[in-house]
């Protein structure tokens, strides 16, 4: 028994030291985040380790009903779409409502991205992680991600995204594991505050989904959130590449859709 616990602590230990390289990457990318033209410096600690935290993690906790919530597509509908189904290009990003540079990069890029959305131009892959409940403890990640769940179960999704992100607690600050903070915030979004939004949150319906979508990503080899891919290529720079501003994000759109047709317009998302 001894000797397996020795090889168990051995695996892990060797785990630990591939993802801190990873994460050294990844930290390193961070730091070239252009945001409204100016360049983020030393970003989230929380952000940097969280991977290696929830890789850790007591893996039990995934069990329970996954309950996917209306209209989420991909494998095992692990994903929440805007904007047109047929448009040219996919931006898929990967989140954490808890995550302060995921907050960073919506407050910085929401606006190009909806404009995109709602002129064809995109559609807007949204897949969820909690690796800042994996890293601080605490609950924020999973119960905002089953809100928002709830919320796209009358496709409010989208509004109530931008709003939770407009209103991110400090990454050490749990507020958002208090279901009763997620309902307020959803009074932000007309017609989402119902009886069956609050009993959604609070029963946690999606939780199992949120659990297996952040299974997923912990196995996807990506380093951290936010990760942002266009038609599967990242959208964060390499050294000596370009860097991610808002004009720059078009021009990589419109060279992606040269020659092709915008998708079928379709409202932007809106909330307060």
């Amino acid at each position: 028994m001894s000797e397996k616990n020795e090889q168990g602590k051995r695996a892990a230990r060797d785990r630990l030291v591939q993802q801190r390289e990873r994460q050294k990457a990844r930290e390193r990318r961070r730091r070239r985040l252009i945001v409204g033209g100016g360049l983020v410096g030393v970003l989230a600690l929380a952000a940097v380790v969280g991977v290696i935290a929830a890789n850790t993690g007591d893996k039990s906790k995934t069990a329970g009903p996954l309950v996917a919530p209306s209209g989420a597509t991909g494998k095992d509908s692990l994903v929440i779409q805007a904007g047109a189904d047929n448009a040219p290009s996919t931006l898929t990003i990967w989140e954490d409502f808890r995550c302060p540079v995921c907050a960073q990069f919506e407050n910085a890029f929401r606006d190009t991205i909806h404009q995109l959305e709602s002129t064809g131009q995109i559609k807007t892959e949204y897949r969820l992680a909690t690796i800042i409940d994996g890293n601080l403890g605490g609950s924020g990640s999973l119960r905002a991600a089953n809100a928002a769940a709830c919320a796209q179960d009358v496709g409010k999704f989208a509004a109530y995204h931008d709003v939770l992100y407009r209103n991110q607690p400090q990454e050490t600050d749990d507020a958002f594991g208090d279901n009763a903070k997620l309902i307020e915030l959803s009074g932000k979004v007309p017609g989402l505050d119902t009886t069956a939004f609050r009993s959604c949150v609070e029963d946690g319906k999606h939780d199992g989904w949120v659990r297996k979508s952040d299974e997923v990503f912990l196995k996807s080899g990506f380093e951290g959130t936010p990760t942002a891919l266009l038609n599967g290529d990242s959208i964060f720079p390499k050294k000596g590449s370009e860097q991610i501003t808002s004009a720059n994000l078009k021009k990589w759109v419109a060279e992606a859709n040269k020659g092709k047709k915008p998708g079928t317009v379709t409202p932007a998302p809106s909330g307060s």
